[in-house]
């Protein structure tokens, strides 16, 4: 049975950060992720965790000005430096709490740009924050995201996220596979899921078109859940979606899986 986790930066959001882990608990979840924990302290995150028995999945490296122009900087040539530091960060934040996956995001590409430079750039940061992260047992992702989402982002398919793997040759870099980006960039989910069987530790799902509650739009979940239970996988799945209408009040879709809010 597929092992949900609450997106604290997309769910619950009508609460302050910390109080968001309590609510993830309080409707059934036993692990979340986020994309940045760096709002709150290391030691309060690691609190909260403990308080309220939940599993820290996954959060992001440092991603520089996200609500503005940056998306990372993982590709990004002349920003190494930032990049380790961002690491370095990450790391600090992942051994307080006991998360175990690091998402690298890429950043943003200028369309007129050669493509192959960003990606040695990338090959070459992550080998050097895998090396950073691996005597602490913890893998770092990459994700294609859709350009609708976010335009100019340097990682748009599987395809290309599995040439970096390759060039990568690191055991604890793997694809983080988010089938609400996969559906929009390329479709047959089904397919992806048993082709790219042992190179994903992590999905994360939403409904498409509109990025609400998995029970709505064009993906049959259900469906793909069984198939991941087939292809035994016994990773988490990320709930990185918007509630149409409040988190609780949506979760109806995640009660056959375990995530039953109290009452």
């Amino acid at each position: 049975m597929p092992k949900l986790a609450a997106n604290l930066s997309y769910l619950f959001q009508e609460l302050p950060f910390l109080d968001r882990f309590g609510a993830a608990a309080a409707a059934g979840f036993r692990g979340i992720e986020c994309l940045f924990p760096y709002e709150a302290p290391a030691a309060a995150i690691a609190e909260r965790l403990d308080r309220h028995r939940l599993m820290p999945v996954l959060f992001n490296l440092p991603s520089g000005d996200f609500g503005g122009s940056e998306r990372g900087c993982g590709a990004l040539p002349g920003r190494e430096a930032d990049f380790t530091a961002g690491a370095e960060r990450a790391l600090g934040y992942a051994l307080a709490t006991g998360c175990k996956r690091l998402h690298v995001l890429s950043g943003l590409w200028p369309a007129d740009r050669a493509r192959a430079e960003g990606a040695a750039v990338l090959a070459a940061n992550l080998r050097r924050a895998a090396d950073l992260v691996a005597p602490h047992g913890i893998t770092l992702l990459i994700e294609p995201i859709n350009p609708r989402d976010i335009p100019g982002y340097f990682l748009n398919t599987t395809g290309e996220a599995l040439a970096i793997l390759d060039r990568v040759g690191r055991d604890n870099v793997k694809l983080q596979l988010d089938l609400y980006h996969c559906q929009i960039m390329e479709g047959d989910l089904a397919i992806h899921l048993r082709r790219l069987a042992g190179r994903y530790a992590h999905i994360q799902i939403a409904g498409v078109p509109d990025r609400h509650e998995p029970d709505r739009g064009e993906v049959n979940y259900p469906y793909l859940f069984d198939l991941l239970d087939e292809l035994g996988y016994d990773g988490w799945i990320g709930c990185e979606y918007r509630p149409a209408a409040g988190t609780v009040e949506g979760l109806g879709w995640a009660r056959r899986w375990g995530v039953r809010p109290s009452a």
